[in-house]
């Protein structure tokens, strides 16, 4: 009986990271779709900005490349004081050909910051489609396009995941690995099986919807938009839609600490929004599936040796989709691949060691965002 129990387990988990790796990497075999240009609506890109980090010129002026017809920029600073505002303003004047403009300040709607910043711009946005798109993200040309085509009838958000480039050092690669084969290859994996969740990197929708869930404020009912986002959705019979892609952030240098309070926070955010899939996160890395071969091995079943070509399938699988997904894909990209499977249990008990989460500054918690009144 033990041997059939241990033999099950390592089948369903190799199974299931292997097929969730190849799901993802069919995406990107796949052309996406395109629609037709006359009935591209006009799109409000709504973009926060909260302080000044190493790529914000990049990543900021990707909003003024849009390869789209009808659009404007809206850019949310809490404070005119903030010191992203100088570069967006010498941003807006040296790309008139896109409508765009700067507001500042902050209107207190729930116990999300981001959110509080957002208000303004939501309010001012002309378009039915919005685009909420943060600061750290790198759009490609085709951006705004892509999440119009990933729209369907039944549709109630387009989100991505965001993909980390340009690692920096070791602790960078280490972040890659959290966010594009871990992380990324789980949601794009979920989303091709009709179970798509929202990352609040870029949540695109029609303000209709929107305002049907109770509005901007309703996204301040979790610890994060990203959770509340998906509860909107769902609540009203539709569906959380990822791009094709996912869209790239450039990650630089990193440090330990800072990759692990990122991880850490996320982490609380999926327990507060999902505890019981949370819970079964503990399975994500090799750990059960090499447990229960080395238990075969100690049954006598199996030589213990075949835990090193079970190694090299788990992480070969990785490094495929990284290569074809056009992922950082280095021999030091493996190595934080195995860090980052090294980390999750202790990352997965230290999210149920506390609830609350600090963002820029912030201390929020469950119990401090603001919900509705029944």
């Amino acid at each position: 009986m033990t041997e059939i129990i241990l033999t099950t387990v390592l089948a369903v988990t190799l199974g299931v990271h292997l097929l969730t790796a190849l799901l993802a990497a069919l995406r990107y075999r796949k052309a996406p779709r395109a629609g037709a240009d006359n009935e591209l609506p006009f799109v409000s890109l709504v973009r926060p900005v909260c302080g000044l980090d190493t790529f914000d010129a990049e990543t900021l002026g990707s909003s003024f490349a849009q390869e789209y017809p009808r659009y404007e920029v809206i850019f949310c600073a809490p404070s005119d004081r903030d010191p992203a505002v100088p570069l967006v303003r010498e941003m807006i004047a040296a790309n008139p050909h896109v409508e765009a403009e700067l507001l500042c300040g902050e209107t207190a709607i729930s116990g999300n910051p981001k959110l509080n910043n957002l208000h303004k711009g939501y309010a001012a946005a002309r378009g039915e489609w919005l685009a909420m798109t943060d600061s750290n993200l790198l759009l490609p040309p085709e951006y705004l396009r892509t999440l119009v085509d990933t729209w369907r009838g039944n549709t109630g958000l387009v989100s991505s995941p965001p993909a980390g480039i340009r690692p920096g050092n070791f602790w960078g690669a280490l972040e890659c690995a959290f966010l594009n084969t871990s992380q990324g290859r789980w949601q794009l994996a979920a989303d091709s099986l009709g179970m798509g969740f929202a990352q609040g990197k870029t949540l695109f929708w029609h303000r209709k919807v929107l305002e049907a869930g109770g509005g901007l404020p309703a996204l301040g009912r979790n610890l994060a938009e990203d959770v509340a986002a998906t509860k909107l959705v769902r609540n009203q019979g539709r569906h959380v839609r990822l791009t094709p892609r996912l869209f790239a952030q450039p990650i630089g240098t990193r440090n330990a600490r800072a990759v692990w309070d990122r991880q850490l926070r996320w982490s609380r955010v999926r327990r507060d929004g999902f505890p019981l899939i949370f819970s079964a996160e503990i399975l994500q890395g090799p750990l059960v599936p090499v447990a229960a071969l080395a238990g075969l091995a100690a049954l006598g079943v199996v030589p213990a040796l075949l835990i090193l070509p079970l190694l090299l399938a788990w992480y070969g699988a990785e490094y495929a989709l990284a290569r074809i997904a056009g992922w950082p894909a280095s021999a030091r990209d493996i190595g934080a691949m195995i860090l980052r499977d090294v980390l999750l249990p202790p990352l997965w008990v230290a999210t149920w060691a506390g609830r609350g989460i600090t963002w820029r500054g912030t201390e929020m918690a469950p119990e401090a965002s603001p919900r509705p009144a029944e």
